[in-house]
């Protein structure tokens, strides 16, 4: 197998650990174009396992990518939110389309990753290795070059803050689908007594418009308020001439919607859901975060 040949045999498995580690695409494949540098300078002939040495390779270049990500989050216009990955986007993860998506849908969903946004970068690269990729402790060890101990340290405090800020997973797909799907419905029309049917009394709107596009500068708690935000933003809408398209489409493996205004793509929104309600949402306005989807040819409908 050539020293190319090699590489792409795990460019999957690299891309979705350096995009866990980062929640951006195209930072995930700036670290796997660095991995792919230094795996072709490499004397081989000591590697006795190529996907252990990249992995190494890529989760120490993630971990500097993140570190340095962060500094630049803390000053970030606004919410924060991961970049949404479309179903176009799941082939760079595996070739086998449909277990890409049902992995997204496990561990890779916008909530879950933005509860990993306020984890250390060591807890957040222990907890990924450790419980999306079933790596053992002393593997873990060997790629952060810390003790076993510390590595069980690590992977238990992440999953204490990942139990205790990650909404619960109650929602079957389908229910989560038509939960979408009257949301859609009620927004388009403004009608009020239908959103306030849908919302958690407890729900929270994050937006994400980066300072680019127009979007709430803080989260939005409770239902009320986040009635009166989706009221207002629909009325506005109206009033510019233009109706809401929501189009169904995965989003990192589970339902979500594309919002196009005046025929022009404008945003993503995911939910997550307790089975029965609303209890946050996701919407994605930054053009840097849409740029892929804006420039795909076809976004699949769930």
């Amino acid at each position: 197998m050539t020293t190319a040949d090699s590489f792409e045999a795990e460019r999957a498995h690299l891309l979705g650990l350096a995009y866990r580690m980062l929640g951006e695409m195209a930072a995930a494949e700036d670290v796997v174009q660095e991995a792919w540098i230094k795996w072709s300078g490499a004397d081989r002939k000591d590697i006795r396992d190529a996907r252990a040495w990249l992995s190494t390779v890529t989760i120490r270049l993630a971990l500097d990518a993140l570190r340095s990500a962060r500094s630049r989050r803390e000053v970030y216009v606004g919410p924060w939110l991961p970049e949404p990955i479309l179903p176009d986007d799941t082939r760079a993860f595996a070739a086998d389309a449909p277990a890409a998506r049902a992995e997204l849908a496990s561990d890779l969903s916008l909530a879950l990753l933005f509860v990993l946004e306020r984890l250390s970068p060591e807890e957040r690269a222990a907890f990924i290795l450790h419980d999306a990729f079933d790596c053992d402790y002393v593997t873990i060890a060997a790629m952060l070059e810390k003790s076993e101990p510390a590595c069980r340290k690590l992977v238990s405090r992440a999953r204490e803050r990942v139990k205790e800020d990650r909404p619960k997973q109650l929602a079957s797909k389908d229910q989560h689908r038509d939960l979408l799907l009257r949301f859609a419905r009620a927004a388009t029309t403004a009608d009020e007594g239908a959103l306030a049917s849908l919302f958690a009394p407890d729900v929270v709107f994050y937006s994400d418009g980066g300072g680019r596009v127009p979007a709430a500068l803080n989260p939005i708690f409770g239902a009320d308020k986040v009635q009166r935000l989706i009221v207002g933003l629909v009325g506005k809408f109206h009033e510019d001439g233009g109706i809401p398209d929501w189009s169904p489409v995965e989003i990192n493996g589970r339902p979500g919607l594309l919002l196009r205004l005046r025929g022009k793509f404008d945003s993503t929104l995911d939910i997550e859901t307790d089975g029965e309600r609303i209890t946050s949402f996701y919407l994605v306005r930054n053009p840097d975060k849409l740029a892929r989807i804006k420039h795909a040819n076809s976004a699949a409908r769930i």
